[in-house]
């Protein structure tokens, strides 16, 4: 089993928000007050993704694999429609790899349910130490997620 996720392309890329499919995908619930996020990605080790999606030219087998190895220990919050952890994250990434807009929403991609995580990827817990997750991912595990509006489902 696969914790797969949807990719949307954004209108506008300063949205980061995630919507899980099955559920109004109109933007409605784009407007409703996101809860904090309980991890912190603050001090997550983005190195994962940094050392191996480099540009100008970033290769989607190299980015793509980084950012699953990186999300899928996050994916139980990152699907959460009701936080704000998937626009924290994005922001971080961004932050740390300088990438150009869209670049995961519009590359990364798996079939038509976007990026898979095995249903046995160990996830983050509340108060736990960030930077090991991202570090010790399995380079084979996956996810998806976007820069912009993305859906995010469970299967």
């Amino acid at each position: 089993m696969h914790r797969d996720v949807l990719l949307l392309a954004a209108q506008d890329d300063a949205d980061d928000a995630l919507l899980e499919r099955g559920r109004d995908t109109t933007g409605r619930s784009l407007l409703q007050q996101k809860k904090d996020c309980p991890v912190s990605f603050q001090d997550a080790n983005y190195t994962v993704i940094t050392s191996r999606c480099k540009g100008p030219l970033y290769q989607p087998t190299l980015c793509c694999g980084a950012l699953k190895d990186f999300a899928c220990p996050y994916s139980t919050y990152i699907n959460d429609v009701s936080t704000n952890c998937a626009a924290t994250m994005f922001s971080y990434i961004n932050l740390y790899g300088k990438y150009p807009p869209g670049l995961f929403a519009n590359t990364c991609h798996e079939g038509d349910k976007g990026l898979a995580c095995p249903e046995d990827t160990p996830q983050i817990e509340p108060g736990q130490k960030a930077s090991g997750a991202a570090a010790v991912a399995a380079p084979a595990a996956a996810l998806a997620a976007a820069l912009a509006v993305s859906l995010l489902v469970s299967c």
